[in-house]
């Protein structure tokens, strides 16, 4: 017989209680809790009746008593700049598998670069009583943060650091990267290469700037300003951007993306022009190595970086102490075709 025929329907969100169980099953709240929590003192066959009534009802351990009485909500929660970019799924995998090891839940949600949205939703975490959180910042002012860290929020900063806060930080190798990026360009013989980045307030996009700018100055190349376009990653703008270094009275040989999105964009300017260039971007992306020619990039291990700050963070709420700490991931330059291409007899 339904609960329906017998006159008690469930509202929707209406969870049947311990108390439905003991009813179900004709015995006592501490035998049922006794089951449901694997305690001793229960016969087999009352034992089998209180999980035959659990299974009937769908009756799930509500743990919110035992959360009060650890102070921990076995969850971490994580923000990052936008859960459709192809780049933070591995990072998402990661510090979820850290978390499921360390028997945790996970909440993610995207700040879609938007500081107020950030702040919003890493309030909303801590009102739900996370007991960490992973941040990829959008963000640079995170004094917000301040009350929430003093009360025992652990914070691990991701891909880039903290704004006007002390935390721990987890980072690529930015400046690096972008440095071997333009040195493989002048290595194959080019001396004019336009640099299309992100937002320049964005840590990275100053950091590849940074890199592209040390391999120039390193090979004793000036860069011509007009070979340096920062802002919005809207294809739009990048096309434009590429499309005025590729035709201006110096026109570049060579482009360097500053990241996946912006890669993209670019490999479709370039395809509609008359003669190759030579391109690396920053961020592999899929179906990179098919293109032709296969797209020479500067990889990142993102599974690292999401691995690697989630064990942080694991280890702070498992009561490390000490200053914040900053870890920085190397990335590596995968030469695949593009960026081996020389600049035109002349150039």
């Amino acid at each position: 017989m339904t609960d329906t025929a017998r006159g008690t329907s469930r509202r929707y969100g209406s969870r049947p209680t311990m108390k439905d169980v003991a009813a179900r099953a004709g015995v006592g709240l501490k035998t049922v809790s006794r089951v449901v929590n694997g305690e001793p003192g229960v016969t087999p066959d009352t034992e089998r009746r209180v999980q035959d009534a659990i299974t009937a009802l769908g009756f799930r351990r509500n743990d919110s008593a035992r959360i009060l009485r650890k102070g921990r909500t076995a969850s971490i929660g994580l923000v990052l700049e936008d859960l459709a970019d192809p780049f933070y799924g591995p990072l998402n995998r990661a510090v979820e598998e850290v978390a499921r090891d360390h028997g945790a839940l996970l909440i993610n949600g995207s700040s879609a670069e938007d500081p107020a949205r950030e702040q919003e939703l890493v309030l909303a975490l801590c009102a739900r009583r996370v007991d960490g959180l992973v941040i990829i910042p959008a963000a640079d002012d995170h004094r917000y943060l301040e009350p929430e860290i003093a009360a025992g929020v652990a914070t691990v900063f991701v891909d880039r650091p903290a704004g006007r806060i002390e935390a721990d930080t987890v980072l690529s190798d930015s400046f690096g990267g972008a440095r071997d990026a333009v040195a493989h360009l002048i290595a194959h013989g080019h001396r004019r290469i336009g640099f299309l980045g992100d937002q320049p307030r964005i840590h990275t996009a100053a950091e590849r700037l940074r890199g592209y700018r040390s391999a120039m100055a390193e090979a004793g190349l000036p860069v011509d300003e007009a070979w340096v376009s920062l802002g919005s990653t809207a294809p739009d703008r990048v096309c434009f951007a590429a499309t005025a270094m590729l035709d201006g009275p110096r026109p570049v040989t060579a482009l360097f993306a500053g990241n996946n999105r912006v890669t993209v964009t670019a490999v479709r300017v370039l395809a509609e022009r008359p003669r190759p260039v030579a391109l690396v971007g920053f961020d592999d992306f899929e179906l990179a190595d098919l293109i032709s020619p296969a797209i020479t990039v500067v990889a990142q291990d993102a599974a690292r970086l999401g691995r690697t700050a989630a064990t942080m963070l694991f280890h702070r709420l498992d009561g490390t102490d000490g200053p914040p700490r900053r870890q920085e991931i190397p990335t590596r330059l995968i030469p695949r075709g593009s960026g081996e291409l020389p600049p035109p007899a002349g150039s």
